[in-house]
């Protein structure tokens, strides 16, 4: 069982939107200081937060929990003593580890990312329709009606749809910041008069917001727009290869240290 602390901590941080991999022993062969639930918390600074066996097995952990934080793909992380065991196979990773006394870990590593965040301006009933579908879509969609409220530096989009109501200064500031979507809720005409008075360029902003769809209604404008979102956003990089058995797998991990 997950310790109290590190289930507080892990709420914590993703109350702040913190990413970070969850670590937790599912297999202990002995001897190894470690055993089957001990679990630990890395986090993008490379940290590691708990106990999941000593300093070669935290190194190792860390390693990779760095890589899964990019990839956002769970593993099972498995550490032998065994000499030429380094292998990478679809949804596992073996590495031998000679620091290790005799004993072997397997560890299930899961990355706890936060949903992609979409800023959104206005009460309208686009507005209130993205929040009603974005959470089913993965989205953490967050409405506001207040020009002011800054944008969360980890937006993933900013949308407008505010109907004439302050549209500028957040359309500029999204542009700034350099949120990777911005659109602006508005007919062709209009979105044309506004992006041009924008005192920045406003090539990037998507106006009318979302894809031609045909869309008529303000649920199915949202849904254009967050097809549009979705079609944006940047396509994942192809897995790495598996290595044979024969052969290393550090330069694919990149690193994965095998000792103190």
């Amino acid at each position: 069982m997950i310790p109290s602390d590190l289930l507080l901590r892990a709420s914590d941080l993703r109350a702040r939107r913190t990413p970070f991999v969850l670590a937790t022993v599912v297999r202990a062969q002995r001897p190894t200081s470690a055993k089957a639930g001990d679990s630990a918390l890395v986090l993008a600074d490379g940290t590691l937060d708990g106990f999941v066996g000593g300093t070669c097995a935290e190194a190792t952990v860390c390693s990779l929990g760095l890589r899964l934080l990019a990839t956002g793909e769970s593993t099972l992380l498995r550490i032998t003593p065994s000499a030429g065991a380094d292998v990478e196979d679809e949804g596992s990773v073996t590495v031998a580890n000679p620091c290790l006394s005799g004993g072997a870990l397997d560890i299930f590593m899961e990355p706890m990312l936060p949903p992609p965040l979409v800023h959104v301006l206005g009460d309208a009933p686009v507005a209130r329709a993205l929040v009603a579908l974005g959470g089913p879509l993965g989205y953490q969609v967050d409405a506001v009606t207040d020009p002011a409220a800054p944008i969360p530096p980890d937006a993933a989009a900013v949308v407008v749809a505010s109907h004439g109501h302050d549209e500028e200064p957040v359309l500029a500031a999204a542009l700034r910041a350099g949120v990777p979507y911005v659109a602006l809720v508005a007919s062709r005409r209009r979105g044309s008069a506004v992006l041009s008075s924008l005192d920045v360029d406003a090539a990037a902003v998507h106006s009318p917001a979302g894809l031609d769809i045909g869309a008529r209604t303000a649920p199915e404008v949202a849904l254009s727009i967050l097809a549009e979102i979705v079609a944006s956003r940047p396509r994942a990089a192809p897995p790495p290869p598996v290595v044979p058995p024969s052969a290393s797998l550090l330069p694919v991990l990149s690193p994965l240290p095998v000792s103190e």
